[in-house]
Parts: structure tokens; sequence; C-alpha cells
């Protein structure tokens, strides 16, 4: 299932193996066979009997979900989906955990021959919608230390991450950094970033690409997760990619005014709060420059009502409770918050081009929503 991709890639044994490539197909199977049962069920029977009982269509998602809850198809699906979920981290703890002393070592010998450096913050503030639950139902959540100088929540982020995806996200699970960055140069062909920030960098995978699209740039990344950040700084130096890694919660950062030229998130959004879209959106201003972007991207929401339930399946399901909350916010509102003009900002969609098998929730063609913006 998995090539030898960097320092600590794990090396699973034959029976591990199997049982994520077991996971792998599982997760496949429910998402490009069995999920689409859902959108028939819903069509054939219970928008009908909504119709029929209010005298109208369904209005909002909730009562597609109260009628959805008590079918014996939905639950099916939904039982295996959350079962195939804590599969895949039951899959994969046994060969990280087996492992760990050695990926700890691997992170204590990294001496920053790429370029690249680490800063943690012992002292940081973990924001509440981290420690509230873990998100993901990853054990330990993305911030939680197992033991000193502990890598374990991206080893099991990025391993879990090619099973969660069927492979679609590549062997270095950089399709979302590569997305946005193609996105980025359809809407501004001609702009040559020198100084960029990815939010919420999670174990780097979306951030190297940026660092590969413009090697002349100066990379920092940051993330709340210490675990994370030392995975993700061993990570990006065996593959020789200098990136400036840095322990920080995106609300409020330690760079100067004006210190970028981009700033940018991959699905960070749906992982905060209604209070913390603000700040960020407020932080991004601050630490760009005269002429400088944002691209803050997230999870596709759905666009038809029934799309909107199937993807609050993760909020109920999967520990991501501020995600179903995405669906109703408007993010250009919440820029203006933040201390953006109106015609400083706007919204652009950036197709997937993910397979039936990859999409989890949505019968269509996946259209991810990226708040973009230049300050004046």
């Amino acid at each position: 299932m998995f090539r030898n991709v960097h320092a600590l890639t794990p090396d699973a044994n034959h029976d591990e193996a199997a049982r994520m490539d077991f996971v792998r197909a599982f997760r496949a199977h429910l998402s490009g066979t069995i999920m689409p049962g859902n959108f028939s069920l819903y069509e054939e029977k219970i928008k009908p009997a909504i119709e029929k009982e209010t005298g109208r269509p369904p209005q909002h998602r909730d009562e597609i979900r109260k009628k959805m809850m008590s079918e014996p198809y939905y639950q099916l699906w939904s039982a295996m989906t959350r079962r195939s979920q804590e599969m895949m981290w039951d899959a994969t703890v046994d060969t990280v955990e087996r492992q760990l002393p050695d990926m700890i070592e691997a992170f204590r010998a990294t001496n920053g021959g790429a370029g690249g450096s680490l800063e943690l913050n012992p002292d940081l503030e973990i924001p509440r919608y981290h420690t509230v639950h873990d998100i993901h139902i990853q054990p330990g959540g993305y911030h939680t230390d197992q033991v000193p100088d502990d890598i374990t929540a991206g080893a099991l982020y990025e391993t879990g991450l090619q099973m969660y995806m069927a492979g679609a996200w590549g062997p270095e699970g950089d399709f979302l950094g590569h997305m946005l960055c193609n996105g980025m140069h359809s809407i501004w062909p001609d702009f040559q970033p020198k100084r960029i920030l990815d939010m919420g960098c999670g174990a780097g995978n979306s951030t190297l690409p940026w660092a590969r699209a413009f090697p002349d740039a100066e990379i920092h990344a940051i993330d709340v997760g210490a675990p994370m950040l030392r995975y993700a700084h061993t990570r990006a130096e065996s593959l020789g990619v200098a990136v400036h890694f840095s322990q920080q919660n995106a609300e409020c950062t330690d760079y100067e005014d004006g210190s970028f030229d981009l700033v940018v998130s991959h699905i960070m959004l749906h992982e905060t709060s209604k209070k913390a879209l603000p700040r960020i959106f407020a932080e991004t201003r601050r630490l760009l420059r005269s002429g400088g972007r944002m691209l803050h991207f997230d999870i596709p929401r759905g666009d038809t009502l029934f799309d909107q339930f199937m993807h609050d399946w993760e909020s109920y399901n999967n520990n991501e409770s501020f995600a179903r909350c995405m669906t109703d916010i408007d993010l250009v509102a919440e820029a203006v918050k933040g201390g953006w003009p109106t015609d400083e900002v706007g919204l652009e969609l950036m197709k997937s081009n993910l397979d039936a098998t990859q999409r989890n929730y949505s019968r269509d063609e996946m259209s991810f929503k990226s708040l973009a913006g230049i300050r004046a």
C-alpha cells in the first residue's frame, strides 16, 4: 500500500499491510457502491414523503435528517462508514506504535540540512476546538504528546489519509496543495510570491507543493499541534524541502505586519470555530503586504439540501462538530468582519476531479470553495 516516500514512512509488515489494504478497499466500496444508494432512497421515498406530509418540498437538511435516520439502508451505510473510520485507526496504530522509537530518533537526528527549521512553543494554549474531542476520532487528536518528542499525530494522520482517500491524494498526500497552487495560477497567473505562509499545516503534506512550485520563495507553516510539526519538519527535511515550521495559532501569530506575499490554508477552517474565523481572516490581512494575496479553501458542503445533509455526517459521526456550521456561513462576510473591504475579497471554485470511490458523500464532481483576497 505504501511506498518508502520519506524517512517517516511506516514500514508495514505483511499482516499490517493486509489490514490497511482491506480498510482502503472497504472505504472505497462504501463510497463508490453503497453511499449512492442514499440518494436513490431520498429521491424515491423520503422526498415524496415530506412533500405529501407538508405540501411542499423539503426546506432544510435537518428535515431530511429526521426522516433518513430511521431508514435501515442509511443506518447500515452510516454504521459501516463509522466502523471503517475506527478500523482505519486500528490498522494504523499498530504500525506506528511498533516503529515509534525509530521515528522519534529520526526526528532527533534531523539537522536541517535541507534548510528548514522547527520552532515549538510549549506554552501555547491549544484552542478548545482541538481539545474538546479528537478530530476525525484520530487517537489523541492533532496535539497530544504521548511521549517526549512525539510524532505520533503526524504519522497516524498521513498513514490514515492514504486509506481515507483511497490513495487519491498521491503517495505524498499532497493533492490539496497542488490543487490550490494550480488554482492560484489560474486566478493570478503572473503572481510570484517570495514569502508564503501555510496556516494549519498539519503533517505538511499540502505545504511542500508550494515550496516546489516557488523554489526561490521562503516557506513558513504553522499549526497548534507539536507532534504534527515534529513529524512535518522531519518529513520535509527527509524530502529535501526547506520549510520553516512554527507552533502557532492562526488566530494570532508572532510574525511582523506585512511580512508575507501569500497566506494559504487547506481545509483548516472547518476545524476551527465561528469566533475563530474572523480572527483568522484579520490575522491574514495583518500579515499580508500591500498587493499580497490570501487563499483559504475548505471542504465542499454540497449544492443541494440532500448533499448538505450527507456532508453533515462528519459532524455527527466523526468529531467534526463545526463542519456542519460551515454550510450556512458566508466566508466573505466573515472576512469583512475581520477587516477586509468587500471589494478585496470573493469566492473561487476549484474542481477536484476525484472519482466516485473518493468523494465519500457526493455523487457529483466536488468543487472546493476558496476565499480569495488581494490586500490593497
